[in-house]
């Protein structure tokens, strides 16, 4: 399966956009809706399938405010390093990667408890 991550983009404009990002690709729409579909658009067919989006904005038993505000920090110095052209070290791009992970993970552990809490 292929994980695509949207994120809202920072901007001094009152106009907000998303960005979807999946391995080196990316794409930009004005929901998250339609930057995941420019982002389906360019994946290969066997990229393709079942997709999970995460977009938990507040902390909760399954990701803490502490995970929530340094994954914030670490896009904004990501966004910042992308537009100048460079990328981020490797130490932060790795603490970005393992939040990302545990992030996705916090999203499958908070749908199997919503949906044990539906079934009981």
């Amino acid at each position: 399966m292929t994980a695509i991550a949207i994120v809202p983009e920072s901007s001094s404009t009152p106009v907000k956009t998303y960005r979807a990002a999946s391995g080196q690709k990316r794409s930009v729409g004005r929901t998250p809706g339609e930057a995941l579909d420019s982002m389906a658009a360019q994946l290969e067919e066997l990229e393709t399938g079942t997709m999970i989006i995460v977009q938990q904005m507040r902390a909760d038993s399954f990701f803490t405010e502490d995970q929530r505000l340094r994954l914030g920090v670490l896009m904004d110095r990501w966004r910042a390093t992308r537009d100048a052209g460079a990328e981020l070290p490797v130490h932060d791009q790795a603490e970005l990667d393992t939040l990302a992970r545990q992030e996705l993970e916090a999203a499958t552990n908070r749908s199997a408890a919503l949906l044990s809490k539906l079934r009981s």
